[in-house]
Parts: C-alpha cells; structure tokens; sequence
C-alpha cells in the first residue's frame, strides 16, 4: 500500500479546515499564556518576597531539610535553598524584619520537613518566641524533629488531621563501611591527635567507648529537646518525655497530646488571625 497525501478534492478541503482551526487555537493559547503570565506577575510581585500594597502578615516556608544556614552556591533568587534545605539565618532575619515593619500584623510559618539540625530548630523555635506579634505554624506534611521543635515556638500550631507530627528525639545513627572496605582490600589508616578525633568516620568501625560518647551527647540532646517542648507548649515534662520514643504521630492525635493546638489549614488560621489582629489577614510570602 502506498501512502497518499490526498485521496480528492475534498480530502484537501478538510485538511485545510483543520489548518485553519490549528491555526486559531494557537492563536487563543499565546493570547491566553500573555495574559496569564501577566496575572502571576502581578501576583508575585505582591504575594512573594515583598510587603508592599496590602499585606498585613509575612508568610515565612520552612520546608525540606532544617540547617543553620544555605551555602551561597546553594541559595536561590528568593534567598531559600535549590537543595529542599531552608536556613535558620535566613527564617530568623524574615522574623526580625515583620518584627520592625509596623504594617505587619501578625506571622504565619508554613513547616513541612522531617527535621535536621538540632541548632537550626532551636534558633527558630527563640525567633517565634521572642518575637513581641502573634505567630502561627501550620504543619503540612510533616513537622519532626527539629521541625517540629522549631513550630513549638510559635504561639498557635496548626496541622491537618493526615499530618506527621513530633519525632521527639535525636539520632546520629551512619553506615558503617568498614567491613565492605576490608573485602575490597582497603586498609584505614588512623592519623589523629587523639583517640576520638576520628570517632564517626564510617571507614572504620565504632568502639564502645566512642559509642558511649555519642549517646552521653544524644541524651543530652534529647532531654534539651524535651524541656524545650515541655517549656514552650505549656506541657508537663514527664508527658513529654512519655511521648519522646522518636516516633511520630497524625494530626489529631497530636492534638490529644497538646502537640498542636487545632486541626485545620489556611481558611481556619485565617478566621484566628482575623480575630487576633483585628482585620482580614492578607500574607505575603516570602
């Protein structure tokens, strides 16, 4: 069988209709994208990263991995990290400036994260708690570990009923290569000042007295961790060290716990803050 571009007369005809309808739907799309783009212009240009116009509350992120701080090389136009990392440096800076613009009303923090760094959560946690506005946290996802330390410093702690919440605790739990380095002929060779100067390295394997010392620091750690929580959520500490076995849980059983304080999302931190400030809340995000 041979392939024919026209059978006829009025194969030639369809097929110019259908290039005049290729032709006007693509006309509509451009004319459609032009104006869309404008659109989402506008809108960023008053919704993310500014405080112009309207806006009476800063809306501050917190998602992916918590660190102290983002390498420049790590760190985007809108100052947060192309890695899913957010820095408490930065978040601490956003607070410090709601703090000294009088049209700002109020903070929001959005969290979703697993956690990271014990540091990063507890400058965040002292940022919303010094701060002298109201400040809200809404747990998407997730808000563990130092995530969720971080959130303890807010005023209100909102999530949804299918959020993961708490992971009180610490870990500092690594991959041992050692054993693969020896099958593949590989020798370690310790070169240190001291004993444990090299306690960690996963090319070598873990004594007892290294790991004694890990877990003196990792308790440590985590009795901090539960006074923070007990002391900012108004909690008694033996609960929460009741509830300090690492695991997490959903929204409303962190409610029962006092974890959080309501279950709901935007429309219900919303009405709480219409309440709180006096006037319709309209955030901008950073």
């Amino acid at each position: 069988m041979k392939f024919k571009l026209f059978d006829s007369v009025r194969d030639k005809k369809i097929l110019k209709g259908l290039m005049i309808a290729i032709f006007l739907i693509a006309s509509l799309m451009v004319i459609y994208d032009s104006v869309m783009s404008s659109n989402y212009s506008d809108t960023a240009n008053t919704e993310i990263g500014s405080t112009e116009g309207n806006c009476n509350v800063v809306g501050i992120n917190l998602h992916g991995e918590v660190v102290t701080y983002v390498p420049p090389e790590n760190e985007g136009s809108n100052g947060y990290s192309t890695q899913d990392q957010t820095g408490s440096e930065s978040i601490m800076q956003y607070i410090e400036e709601a703090e000294a613009d009088d049209s700002i009303k109020a903070i929001v923090m959005e969290i979703d994260s697993m956690g990271g760094s014990p540091v990063a959560g507890e400058e965040i946690s002292l940022a919303l708690k010094n701060a002298k506005k109201p400040s809200v946290v809404f747990i998407r996802s997730a808000g563990d570990s130092s995530a969720y330390l971080a959130a303890t410093g807010a005023d209100k702690i909102y999530a949804s009923k299918y959020s993961d919440v708490g992971s009180i605790g610490v870990t500092m739990s690594y991959l041992d290569s050692s054993r693969e380095n020896q099958l593949s002929g590989q020798t370690y060779n310790s070169l240190s000042s001291g004993k444990f100067k090299d306690s960690g390295d996963p090319d070598k394997s873990l004594s007892n007295e290294e790991k004694a010392i890990f877990m003196r620091d990792i308790i440590i750690m985590k009795n901090n961790f539960v006074k923070n929580v007990a002391e900012n959520r108004k909690l008694d500490i033996k609960k929460v060290e009741f509830l300090a076995d690492g695991s997490t849980m959903l929204g409303e059983m962190a409610l029962q716990n006092g974890l959080i304080d309501a279950i709901g999302g935007y429309p219900e931190i919303k009405d709480y803050l219409t309440k709180t400030i006096g006037e319709k809340p309209e955030i901008c995000w950073y």
